[in-house]
C-alpha cells in the first residue's frame, strides 16, 4: 500500500506540470490582456501613468511565454523580486493588487470548502436513500417516480434554479438570500443561513447521477449468488440491503462522488457570484475577467492538486470497501 502511494504521489507532479502548462498557455490565448485592461484604466484618471512597455517590464510580461512559465514555477529566476515560483512554494502576487496568491487561496478557501462540504452530504443524503429504494422496488411507481426525478436533477442546471432563488421570492415576498458573508465560528447560525441554500442548490445537482449510480449498482449486487444465498437462509431484508449489498454496490459510487469534485468546483464558481459568497471560485471570475494570469495560473495549481489527492484518497477507499482488492 505504501509503495502504491508513493508512485502514486510521485505521477502527480508530472501531471501538475502538464496541466498548468496548458492552462498558462491557453489563457493568454483569449482576446485582451491586462496590459490593455491596465492602460484603459489609466485614461479613465487614474493616477499612476506608465507607458506600455513600462506596464509590460513592471509585470514580467515583456519576455517570451516560456519564460514567463519558467519564472513561475521556479527554474528561471525573476528579476528584481523576491519571488521564487512554485517550486519553492510561491504562487506569485496578483498584478493587480500585488498581494500574494498563496494568502488570498488560504483566505478563501474555507468558504469553498465548506460550500463544497455541504453540498456533498446533501447529495449523498438525497441520493443514498433515494437510489436504494428505486432498487429493491424496481419498476414499482416509486422507482419511476426516482428515476423521473433523478433525470430531471442532471438537466435542470443549477445557475438557472439559484438565479430563480434569487429573483423570485425577492419579486414575490420581497425576501432574498442574506448576501453579508459571516465566517462559521464567528456566527455559526448566520453562516448556515447564508451558505445553505447554495450548498442545497449545489447538492441536488449532484444528487442525480449519484443516485442513478446508486440504483444501478445495487440492481447488479442483488442478482448475485451470494445475495440470493443470503434470501435463501431467511434473513431479513434490512440486513441483506445494509450488511450485505450496499458495501459492494458503493465502490464504482465513491469512484463517482471522487470524480464529482471538478464539478462541485465548477458549481461553486456560479454559485459563489449569485449568492455574493467569497470563495475561490468568486476569485477566479475576478480573476479571468481581469486577466490577472498569475492568480489563474495559482488557482488552477492548486485546485488540480486537490482533484488529484481526492482521486487518489477514493482509490485507497477501494480497499476498505472490497477486501478483494491490493495494491502493491
Amino acid at each position: 500500500m505504501h509503495t502504491y502511494i508513493f508512485r502514486r504521489l510521485l505521477l502527480i507532479i508530472p501531471t501538475l506540470l502538464v496541466v498548468t502548462l496548458i492552462v498558462f498557455f491557453l489563457f493568454r490565448l483569449i482576446p485582451g490582456n491586462i496590459v490593455d485592461l491596465m492602460l484603459a484604466e489609466q485614461q479613465e484618471g487614474a493616477s499612476l501613468e506608465l507607458s506600455r512597455a513600462e506596464l509590460e517590464h513592471r509585470l514580467g510580461l515583456d519576455v517570451p511565454i516560456y519564460v514567463q512559465y519558467a519564472r513561475w514555477i521556479g527554474i528561471a529566476p525573476y528579476p528584481d523580486t523576491g519571488l521564487q515560483g512554485v517550486f519553492q512554494g510561491d504562487l506569485g502576487r496578483s498584478l493587480w493588487t500585488d498581494r500574494p496568491v498563496r494568502d488570498e487561496i488560504i483566505s478563501r478557501f474555507p468558504v469553498s470548502l465548506e460550500l463544497g462540504l455541504m453540498a456533498i452530504v446533501i447529495s449523498l443524503l438525497i441520493a443514498l436513500p433515494i437510489g436504494i429504494y428505486s432498487a429493491i422496488r424496481q419498476d414499482s411507481w416509486g422507482d419511476l417516480v426516482a428515476r423521473t426525478f433523478a433525470i430531471l436533477l442532471i438537466a435542470v442546471p443549477m445557475f438557472w434554479v439559484g438565479t430563480i432563488v434569487i429573483v423570485l421570492p425577492s419579486i414575490w415576498w420581497h425576501w432574498s438570500p442574506p448576501t453579508q458573508f459571516v465566517p462559521l465560528f464567528q456566527n455559526p447560525i448566520e453562516n448556515l443561513k447564508m451558505l445553505i441554500i447554495p450548498a442545497f442548490i449545489l447538492g441536488m445537482g449532484l444528487s442525480g447521477i449519484v443516485m442513478r449510480m446508486t440504483r444501478t449498482m445495487m440492481l447488479e449486487v442483488l442478482r448475485l449468488d451470494y445475495i440470493r444465498t443470503a434470501w435463501a437462509k431467511g434473513l431479513s431484508e434490512r440486513v441483506i440491503i445494509f450488511r450485505h449489498a450496499l458495501k459492494n454496490a458503493l465502490i464504482p459510487v465513491v469512484t463517482i462522488i471522487g470524480l464529482q469534485l471538478p464539478f462541485v468546483f465548477a458549481g461553486a464558481v456560479v454559485l459563489e457570484q449569485i449568492f455574493s459568497l467569497p470563495g475561490i471560485g468568486r476569485f477566479l471570475i475576478s480573476a479571468l475577467s481581469n486577466r490577472d494570469y498569475t492568480v489563474v495560473s495559482g488557482l488552477n495549481l492548486f485546485v488540480a492538486t486537490l482533484v488529484l489527492l481526492v482521486n487518489l484518497g477514493v482509490d485507497i477507499t477501494y480497499a476498505y470497501l472490497d477486501p478483494r482488492v491490493h495494491y502493491k
